[in-house]
């Protein structure tokens, strides 16, 4: 492992940055730090730590193409999943997509005897 799971947040944060991603820092915006202070009120700094950012590079920055090395990640983010139990690190200007509703559309579309798609309206 990368890290202790009983290291602050911010130390598994940098960690995955350094070790996985060839980043050199973790800068963090003023709602992430209003959220790593709930982390720690919440006693949830314990949770491990997965982060969301572009596919298209190692940075956060979808422009900076494939494996750049010594650039510095922007934590927009913090989001405990307690029930899943770990927190993401939302970065850059990444969009995350909704949940999905009880009953999503997708349990009322179909395909008629005649191979035609049905309940996309």
């Amino acid at each position: 492992p990368l890290y202790e799971l009983q290291q602050p947040v911010e130390d598994k944060i940098l960690a995955l940055v350094r070790g996985v991603y060839g980043g050199e820092g973790v800068e963090y915006s003023p709602k992430a730090r209003r959220m790593l202070q709930q982390i720690h009120d919440n006693g949830w700094s314990h949770l491990p730590v997965c982060i969301a950012k572009t596919q298209y590079s190692f940075s956060d920055d979808p422009q900076l193409l494939g494996a750049a090395r010594g650039f510095t990640v922007q934590v927009r983010e913090l989001i405990p999943k307690t029930g899943a139990g770990f927190i993401v690190a939302i970065t850059g200007a990444l969009t995350t997509m909704p949940g999905l509703p009880r009953v999503p559309a997708a349990m009322h579309m179909d395909v008629d005897e005649h191979g035609n798609a049905i309940g996309l309206s």
